[in-house]
């Protein structure tokens, strides 16, 4: 009698060479990434921290969170997409479950909703202030626990010591009903995320509406972010551009005894606005201690230190200064490319422009 077939992966399934035409798919990659959630414990992860279904029959809540994330790999970016998942019977087959309704899709994700907790934000507002950020449901910070449990299952796998946090926002253009204007002139959404460079995973993130500035109360995702690490990094770094350029996260990132985050360094890098008073420190900076930092086709770059203390904030900063000092101008009625007399291509430079000339054909 023939052996039992060796098992391939953790759905049941083998992978064969047929002639048959029936219960095809052609999406044979898709199960494989349900095969890699649950060999990362996203399973167990939303039977920990996601309480949603209330009845034994149906899908289970870790089976409709793993359709959204097969219907996202597939390219659907909307409800009806799932049609076509669903009318894919060789997929189902293999990813063991029939694949929910559109519908189905929906209510799912509108229970992530609470319309009270948005209430909420509005009726805290300031005076005058439009913009608002609403505190997570239950069910969203619920998600993101399992979303931590996964960047930690990944780093672990890895062995991971260090960790660069990158925080940027990003202007998402909608056309619904409920999207506010943004400050590109048009609407849409403007969600933030913290994420972990060398692991290539987001640790963090606030679907924000169009309105909320940028720069408005980034610290508690940024802490929630630095909160989500592995036990084993022992190197943090922040990089951020000005929307980050605020007080209250400077000083967290300076503090070694942080509050929320973990005790220890964190080497940051932030852009800066500039105001009169740091323009004015820069350009104080002494012509000797501009340094070279790299030629380019157009350019010259050169860069030079100044400490400055923010605001009311004793503590001074290091701030990295860069001038662009090659650039084009005019000169005479002609143009000109300046380039710096340190600049080692200007020779080369000089040399090809004259072989070309000669190359030129000359007037009978």
């Amino acid at each position: 009698m023939p052996g039992k077939p060796r098992r391939q992966g953790i759905l049941p399934f083998q992978v064969q060479v047929t002639d048959k035409s029936d219960a095809l798919t052609s999406r044979a990659g898709l199960p494989l990434v349900a095969e890699t959630m649950r060999a990362l414990g996203v399973p167990a992860a939303v039977t920990e921290h996601m309480k949603l279904q209330q009845r034994d029959s149906g899908l289970t809540d870790y089976q409709k969170l793993e359709s959204v994330v097969v219907l996202m790999a597939a390219g659907g970016d909307c409800y009806d997409d799932m049609r076509v998942l669903q009318a894919d019977e060789g997929l189902q087959r293999l990813i063991g479950y029939e694949l929910p309704s559109p519908d189905a899709v929906r209510t799912y994700a509108n229970a992530f909703h609470d319309e009270g907790l948005i209430q909420q934000a509005k009726d805290k507002r300031p005076r005058g202030t439009v913009a608002y950020i609403p505190s997570e449901s239950e069910l969203l910070a619920g998600l993101a626990e399992v979303n931590v449990a996964l960047c930690q299952a990944v780093a672990a796998r890895g062995k991971a010591t260090r960790a660069t946090l990158d925080h940027d926002a990003t202007i998402q253009e909608s056309h619904k009903q409920q999207a506010q204007a943004h400050d590109k002139g048009g609407r849409g959404y403007q969600p933030a995320c913290v994420y972990w460079a060398e692991q290539d995973r987001v640790m963090g993130d606030e679907y924000r509406d169009g309105n909320v500035p940028a720069g408005m109360d980034n610290l508690p995702l940024i802490r929630r972010a630095f909160g989500a690490l592995p036990a084993s990094i022992v190197q943090r770094y922040f990089r951020a551009d000005s929307a980050c350029y605020e007080q209250a996260v400077l000083k967290w990132l300076a503090d070694d005894k942080r509050a929320g985050g973990p005790a220890g360094p964190i080497g940051f890098s932030i852009s800066a606005d500039m105001t009169p008073e740091l323009r004015g420190a820069c350009e104080a900076v002494a012509a000797e201690r501009w340094e070279l930092v790299e030629e380019r086709a157009d350019e010259t770059l050169y860069c030079a230190d100044v400490e400055f203390a923010p605001g009311d904030w004793p503590k001074k900063l290091r701030f990295c200064l860069f001038n662009l000092a090659g650039k084009i101008s005019t000169h005479a009625g002609s143009l000109v490319l300046c380039i710096s007399k340190v600049a080692e291509q200007i020779v080369g430079l000089i040399a090809a422009r004259t072989k070309l000339l000669e190359l030129l054909p000359q007037p009978a």
